[in-house]
């Protein structure tokens, strides 16, 4: 275990039976109260990405954003916010998926990105997987070629990996 790895999980605060009993919640905002580390996990994302050609970073709503703008900005790259519905007003595309707890959906605009842009998804916790998958979706999509997927936190036993059918990096894996 790296000691990025090791900081991350000691800052983590588990929230147990939210948002409903039998969900062990990874809560992540004591890590938005830590300076320091919150630049070392923009760094080792920076770092694992900066030679990869990435032209777009994807960020889901909400904690997405938190993480992917630090990132699309030391890339260099555009950020584009995946949102729920009823959150973006120009012309749109979105995908229906599921959720361990639920069904949602996501939107991005039709212009968000160009055919063939190389794109870096980001969000804060890989579970199940569905949100990535959607993600990847609205990219592909819109012509993009998804580079890889990047999580803060990685859910293991949940496999949500196995869906994604791209490349996925972790900052911390349970």
């Amino acid at each position: 275990m790296s000691s990025l790895e090791a900081d991350v999980k000691a800052t983590i605060r588990d929230i147990p039976d939210f948002p409903k009993p039998g969900i062990l919640f990874k809560d992540i905002t004591p890590i938005l109260s830590d300076a320091s580390l919150m630049r070392r996990i923009t760094d080792a994302i920076v770092q694992e990405f900066s030679d990869k050609g990435i032209e777009v970073v994807i960020g889901m709503e909400s904690r997405g954003f938190i993480f992917g703008v630090p990132v699309a900005m030391a890339l260099g790259a555009a950020f584009v916010p995946a949102r729920k519905p009823g959150k973006l007003p120009a012309e749109r595309i979105g995908v229906d998926y599921d959720l361990e707890y639920g069904t949602a959906r996501l939107e991005i605009h039709k212009d968000a990105l160009q055919a063939g842009q190389k794109v870096l998804i980001v969000d804060d916790l890989l579970a199940t997987g569905g949100t990535a998958k959607a993600t990847i979706q609205l990219a592909e999509m819109l012509g993009g070629e998804v580079v890889s997927c990047v999580f803060v936190i990685e859910l293991s036993f949940l496999e949500g990996r196995a869906i994604l059918e791209t490349d996925a990096y972790s900052i911390a894996t349970y």
